[in-house]
């Protein structure tokens, strides 16, 4: 059954082709034709049914009004920057601090070669950046990931994170390995004092099997992170056949650690560069393959039906917008790039927050609302309303105990105190998915939506899966203008990059 029309890209030669997305026995297919090398059929999701949930919150984001190249384009994903056909503003602004990295994984997309050049912007190239992406219009980026290559390699590490701050990002996250964290508990209360909020921590199974890079140093990372007052996200790269056996496991370890880790950002691999189909077929899974592999690990715990899509929340934006008259921050990624939940801590159970919200009346009754606040009712009789409503939606008798969601809803909603939400994250843990796309699964309407963008020193804002997908269109080109050779790297630092290496020593 044909869902959808879409354009994407040949794997082989990347001519921009028709694509035609598509269910057939329960699972959505994309599939696209090049006319020098055939036909190409990828697993789009595994789960139509979730697939047709997810689609109920498509949306259209509000774009960029000062786009950063002129053109419309017509050539997306090749000419990027962000352009006006653009249509989601940067919830999440990823800059690259070096690729230079202590580790060599496998499935890494971003690494710096042996003999590569190494690039590591300047302070000043830093600040430049964080000002385009503060100045974006309607809405200034306001969460900034310091990621790599591993980051913590920068001598100036806090430096840069204390100009971040400094150029009004209320958010800092720091993408990181986590071993140098581990080896250095000052290092981890220096990151906390210059303004890093979250650790954005690589965490690929409990076993040394399923995460060699960094089992046995990550228990002192999270140790240290406790001690230094940092919270941190898990983020595990989900190959199948690898550490699909594990998720429930790593949910597990999160909630067990809860008062310090905030939550896990499942990523299913993303398959770059030339593959065979059987290579791509034994490691691929996507969201809802992952998801319902928790429901069975977890014994139904954690159920395919507590997952909602990233843009669900927009009837949230939707009514503050209304009720502020101002533009507010907007998740409006495509559907089929990320889902998500909240489970809350009762004792030694998790209990997702759709066993005691009725999370789509409630978004529907936002949604409701805005509507008619646009249409000129009153902001007065809107509030006093919600006070009467809100609870409504929530059943007290199954929510965590000494926890009050209507009164946190009701501070973010109608006081705007943001506070409220960072004490929801506090008492909820968040297990969510972002399927970054590959060659093969391309899906140009998805590009077109993403919130996750890299900033570039030539000033360009590119959207994830066109930066890491065709880093010969983007990564490599603007990096290597701002890069150095090998040898001019050491003879200017005075290091050697072999000494980059971590070396794990073993009793």
């Amino acid at each position: 059954m044909k869902l959808s029309d879409t354009t994407s890209v040949c794997p082989e030669c990347l001519k921009i082709i028709p694509a035609e997305i598509y269910e057939k026995k329960n699972i959505v297919w994309i599939s696209k034709v090049c006319p020098q090398h055939g036909q190409t059929v990828e697993k789009y999701w595994e789960d139509y049914d979730m697939y047709k949930k997810a689609s109920k919150y498509a949306r259209e984001g509000k774009g960029v009004h000062n786009p950063n190249v002129r053109h419309d384009g017509e050539n997306c994903p090749f000419e990027c920057g962000l352009c006006k056909r653009h249509k989601s503003h940067t919830a999440l602004a990823n800059v690259v601090l070096t690729n230079r990295c202590d580790l060599v994984c496998w499935y890494c997309f971003f690494f710096a070669k042996p003999g590569e050049k190494i690039y590591e912007p300047t302070l000043d190239q830093f600040r430049n950046m964080f000002r385009v992406l503060r100045d974006e219009k309607p809405i200034a980026c306001n969460a900034v990931q310091l990621t790599g290559g591993e980051p913590t390699l920068r001598d100036d590490l806090l430096d840069i994170i204390r100009i971040a701050r400094e150029e009004g990002f209320e958010h800092i996250q720091l993408n990181t390995n986590g071993i140098r964290l581990a080896n250095d508990l000052e290092l981890a209360k220096k990151v906390r004092q210059a303004g890093v909020n979250t650790l954005y921590l690589s965490f690929d199974g409990v076993t040394a099997k399923t995460n060699p890079k960094n089992h046995h140093e990550v228990y002192r990372a999270i140790d240290n992170c406790r001690k230094a007052g940092i919270g941190i996200v898990l983020v595990p790269t989900v190959i199948k056949g690898v550490n699909d056996r594990e998720l429930g496991k790593i949910i597990k370890f999160a909630s067990d650690n809860i008062d310090v880790i905030r939550g896990i950002n499942f990523q299913p691999v993303s398959l770059v560069g030339r593959m065979p189909q059987k290579e791509r077929e034994k490691m691929r899974i996507t969201i809802p393959g992952a998801i319902k592999k928790i429901e069975k690990q977890t014994h139904g715990a954690i159920a395919r039906s507590d997952f909602f899509p990233v843009p669900c929340v927009g009837s949230i934006t939707e009514f503050v917008e209304a009720m502020t008259e101002r533009p507010k921050y907007d998740l409006s990624t495509h559907f089929a790039c990320g889902m998500a939940t909240y489970a809350f801590k009762d004792g030694d159970r998790l209990i997702p927050i759709t066993r005691f919200v009725d999370v789509d009346g409630l978004f529907s009754y936002l949604s409701k609302k805005a509507q008619e606040l646009k249409k000129g009712k009153s902001k007065f009789l809107a509030k006093a309303k919600l006070l009467l409503k809100i609870n409504s939606f929530i059943d007290k008798s199954k929510q965590p105990k000494g926890f009050s969601l209507g009164k946190i809803l009701l501070n973010a909603l109608l006081r705007h105190d943001y506070k409220a939400l960072g004490e929801f994250h506090y008492k909820a843990l968040f297990i969510g998915f972002m399927h970054f796309q590959d060659p093969f699964n391309y899906d140009i309407q998805r590009v077109e939506r993403c919130a996750i963008h890299y900033a570039m020193p030539d000033g360009r804002i590119i959207p994830f899966c066109a930066f890491n997908v065709f880093p010969e269109f983007y990564r490599d080109t603007v990096q290597d203008r701002y890069s150095l050779l090998p040898s001019e790297w050491e003879r200017k630092t005075g290091k050697k990059l072999k000494d980059d290496v971590y070396k794990r020593i073993t009793k």
